[in-house]
């Protein structure tokens, strides 16, 4: 059965994700669609070059809506980075744009007839996500942020930098908002057989730090080069591949938590049927502050975001 991915925006990440999907084969059909017409165009000549030296054949189409019909997965890439060059650091910069663009977005889905699953990058992620859900109408287990799944990821590998270790020998994650109420939940992260808090007092870690690190890293790759792109994208492919190819496996990502009502990262098993199963972590009462802090304020930036 033919795979099909969809990527909407195709500047930094967007270009980014097509860029892996191209080079790993993962699709059989791409559909590209951005607003500038000759850089869409551009970008799918491109990879029309790529592919000549590469071991599979993909079929890329752009800018057609209807293309998305019988995708398996959307990814939604669009943005405006400039938005993020801000003195707070703060994703929520982008909330006047994205929240105006993602409505039209989400609608020309809508009417493509789409039935597959969307995969958001789009700042800030948790907020955008729910709106992608309730403008498509899709459901909810079908709409999935990257969430933390990065912020994760950093985290992992700020722990093994400090313990000389590959960054696949820590497990754990950061949990609530892709921004700056997320945290480090310190009670699920283990490494060396041990959890993470006996190490720390072995190993003389400064966990506060480690957790500034995972919170914080993203914006000291944007403030290099204004733009942060092969992380997240990564990230997304990897969330899209893991829906496609039904691999079941647990992830720190967006879904939709009924008891804190909104959109927030935090593990789930993730499949063809996109969240297939959410887990429940024995968190400490600290951390359970923390989620709840972090649930309250995307709320909040989302009920505001629907009232513009």
């Amino acid at each position: 059965m033919s795979r099909k991915i969809g990527i909407i925006g195709m500047g930094n990440v967007g270009a980014a994700a097509a860029h892996y999907v191209v080079s790993t084969g993962i699709a059989d059909d791409l559909v590209l669609i951005d607003l500038r017409e000759e850089k869409v165009r551009a970008d799918a000549l491109d990879f029309r070059d790529a592919l000549v030296n590469l071991p599979w054949h993909i079929n890329i189409t752009t800018n057609n809506y209807a293309d998305l019909k019988d995708a398996d997965v959307i990814i939604s890439a669009i943005g405006n980075i400039k938005l993020q060059d801000n003195a707070n650091d703060d994703r929520f910069a982008e909330l006047p744009f994205t929240s105006k663009q993602v409505p039209l977005v989400a609608q020309q889905i809508k009417e493509s007839g789409f039935h597959g699953k969307i995969v958001v990058i789009t700042n800030p992620v948790d907020v955008i996500t729910s709106i992608y859900q309730e403008v498509t109408g899709l459901p909810k287990n079908h709409v999935i942020g990257t969430g933390t799944l990065l912020d994760s990821a950093r985290m992992r590998a700020s722990v093994a930098d400090k313990l000389g270790i590959d960054s696949r020998s820590v497990v754990g994650y950061n949990l609530g908002e892709h921004g700056n109420s997320q945290f480090t939940a310190w009670s699920t992260v283990r490494v060396l057989g041990k959890p993470i808090t006996e190490v720390a007092k072995e190993k003389n870690l400064d966990l506060n730090e480690l957790d500034k690190e995972a919170r914080t890293g993203g914006f000291r790759v944007f403030h290099g080069k204004k733009y942060t792109n092969y992380g997240v994208s990564t990230a997304a492919v990897r969330l899209a591949y893991t829906i496609i190819s039904d691999a079941r496996t647990e992830l720190p990502v967006s879904n939709y938590r009924k008891e804190y009502d909104t959109y927030l990262s935090y593990p789930a098993i993730v499949g063809r049927d996109g969240i297939l199963e959410q887990l429940q972590l024995n968190l400490t009462d600290e951390e359970l502050e923390k989620l709840q802090t972090s649930a309250n304020y995307i709320k909040t930036k989302y009920a505001e975001s629907r009232q513009k």
